[in-house]
């Protein structure tokens, strides 16, 4: 019986299913997609960096991201695949990151080989780590989890950089490190992106993008194409960033509020998505035993 996240989401995997993880960044986004009936998400390293006020530049710390990670995970039943960008640091400090996130109750994470501060995957100007330091840090991860079952998925942002074929070189030395899985990042075409899952000696994991360098692609072709995993980080936080710039735009140009269209409902139901319903069971169940106990 599958009863860890870690182990669910491995589970999940066994299937020749695409795992498609639409990417969330707090509590909302997450029990949305949850209620909407996804079986995993992925926090994604530039929604959080902008929730925190920040463009994705690595400016957050390893405690500022492991935290949302974990606040994230507490908020629903199923799994979170987590970025954690270079791990913050040499072996020792990816070690602390593992840790700090499996103690979160994350199932899995990935680490990239950029030079720190990184960089969004699919914005010019990166720099990557040799060789040899990213997958020494890849061999630090694997040791460093005590679940077995915990994901460690190896990023490499080097097609842009050093070229395709040592991206793919990066993937196949970090999965014979331990990595669990392979994310290339910003594949630049399509035959790239179907050339990677052909290449790498392992499963794949595809991220796109909206408006990235990775062209726009059908999920059931990238899963005709191999890959195990999609995320899809800019899919909530575009929306959310178009649906607020309507509000807020709408509210100066008319003065008026939305209308409150069975407010009191409204409001009622959107705190039930949250779980208002146990925590107002909660209001009362202790002093009504305990009057009980004294009837009694």
């Amino acid at each position: 019986m599958t009863t860890t996240s870690p182990a669910r989401f491995r589970h999940m995997l066994r299937t020749n299913r695409l795992l498609a993880l639409p990417g969330v960044y707090d509590g909302i986004t997450a029990r949305l997609s949850e209620q909407r009936g996804f079986n995993a998400i992925y926090m994604t390293g530039a929604g959080t960096a902008m929730s925190f006020g920040f463009p994705d530049f690595g400016l957050l710390t390893m405690n500022e991201m492991a935290g949302r990670a974990s606040v994230i995970a507490q908020s629903v039943a199923i799994p979170l695949i987590a970025d954690a960008d270079t791990g913050y640091g040499n072996e020792l400090n990816v070690t602390r990151t593992v840790r700090d996130y499996e103690r979160g109750g994350v199932a899995g994470l990935h680490i990239e080989d950029q030079v720190s501060p990184k960089r969004c995957g699919h914005l010019d100007g990166k720099e990557i780590v040799p060789r040899d330091e990213f997958v020494s840090k890849i061999r630090a991860a694997v040791a460093a989890r005590r679940d077995k079952d915990f994901f460690i998925i190896a990023r490499t942002d080097a097609r842009a950089v050093a070229g395709f074929d040592e991206a793919i070189d990066r993937a196949n030395a970090a999965l014979a490190a331990g990595a669990d899985m392979a994310f290339v990042e910003a594949t630049e075409s399509l035959d790239e992106m179907a050339a990677v899952p052909q290449r790498v000696n392992g499963p794949c994991l595809l991220n796109i993008v909206r408006g990235g360098k990775t062209p726009d692609v059908n999920l059931r072709d990238v899963e005709d194409m191999g890959y195990r995993v999609a995320i899809l980080p800019s899919l909530l936080l575009g929306a959310a960033i178009e649906a607020f710039d309507r509000a807020l735009a709408a509210l100066l140009e008319t003065n008026t509020p939305p209308e409150s269209v069975n407010g009191a409902s409204l409001v009622r139901d959107r705190f039930r998505r949250f779980g208002a319903d146990e925590w107002d069971a909660l209001r009362t169940r202790f002093r009504e035993q305990q009057r009980q106990d004294a009837e009694s």
